[in-house]
């Protein structure tokens, strides 16, 4: 008889154990021969040494199965017990699985294009209207690295620029006052990492989210880094931005250049970098238009009616014509 302890690491233990415990007790009832005892992220195990064998390998096959795609039923533990595909095994097109065990595609042809740019080019830049998905994307994409192992860290940055409000002075220390303006892509990251977990990767700096003000200075090996809202850069912040990456490093540039909050007379750093970097190989360009809006859909019918609006400016006012005059005699001069 002998003893080990397991330690459950990189899943919500939660998770592994099921509600009420249910998993665990279902686990247990499969292996008569051993004594299991859980608490925390630690199992305690006792029993016949074949069998510890067999039990400590097949809670790494459920480890990896939680990791990937962050659910795990009674059936499923069947299923990956006995070495069989579960149905998710067969899903094709999946980006990531969200933290209720969904999972996340590329809905549209150009969400699409921009996976695929991903896994060709080392730097990738989506513009688009909001709601096209250019952000959720990157970040399942940057997740998914992180998942496998692809990357040690995930560092998402925007720049801290107000919609057409000047919200003056924030309370709280460093943290709280940037939190308000990354609050999107908390959002995001939220849906794709149970809470637990990203809270200790965020803890552990495997998640960083920073202001693009902090940049500088920084060189960023084996990363994803995605910089959002770009089109409120500067020329120079953008230069800045790009010239950060370092080795088996994937940047992504998101960017929405109708909704640009600048000071009127200052150019974006994200139309510059565009038209600078378009013909550089190595980076990718993918453009989004409102049939990629996967929000609700006034929002696709709001972007159409601004459109419209904005084309409608931009055309010069018709100058109405007056009608033909004959020419005067200036010594009949009419009365």
């Amino acid at each position: 008889m002998i003893e080990k302890h397991i330690v459950i690491e990189d899943i919500d233990p939660v998770m592994l154990y099921g509600v009420n415990n249910a998993n665990i007790q279902m686990i247990k009832a499969l292996y008569p021969k051993l004594r299991i005892a859980a608490r925390g992220n630690v199992m305690h195990v006792m029993g016949d040494e074949l069998e510890m064998c067999a039990f400590e390998e097949n809670i790494g096959k459920l480890q990896k199965h939680i990791a990937k795609y962050n659910s795990l039923t009674e059936d499923e533990i069947l299923l990956v017990l006995r070495g069989e595909p579960t149905a998710k095994d067969s899903t094709e097109g999946v980006i990531v699985y969200g933290v209720t065990g969904k999972p996340i595609t590329a809905r549209t042809p150009n969400q699409k294009s921009l996976v695929r740019a991903y896994s060709e080019c080392d730097m990738v830049f989506a513009t688009g209207p909001a709601g096209s998905g250019k952000t959720y994307t990157s970040i399942a994409l940057a997740v998914r690295a992180l998942k496998n192992k692809e990357i040690r860290k995930i560092i998402l940055s925007r720049p801290a620029v107000e919609a057409g409000e000047k919200l003056g002075f924030l309370p709280g220390d460093m943290k709280d006052k940037i939190d308000p303006y990354l609050q999107p892509l908390y959002d995001a990251l939220e849906d794709m990492i149970p809470p637990t977990r990203l809270k200790e990767m965020m803890e552990q700096n495997v998640i960083q989210i920073a202001p693009l003000a902090f940049m500088r200075g920084r060189t960023l090996n084996d990363a994803v880094v995605i910089l959002d809202e770009a089109q409120n850069t500067t020329p120079a912040q953008i230069k800045m931005f790009l010239t950060r990456m370092g080795n088996n490093t994937k940047m992504i540039v998101t960017g929405d250049m109708t909704q640009i909050d600048l000071p009127r007379g200052t150019r974006s750093g994200l139309r510059e970098a565009c038209e600078v970097l378009h013909d550089v190989k190595g980076i990718g360009f993918v453009e989004m238009d409102e049939s990629d809006i996967v929000r609700h859909r006034l929002v696709t019918r709001i972007v159409k009616a601004y459109e419209r609006h904005d084309k409608s400016r931009e055309q010069p006012p018709s100058v109405p014509q007056r009608p033909p005059q004959s020419p005067r005699d200036p010594l009949n001069p009419p009365v």
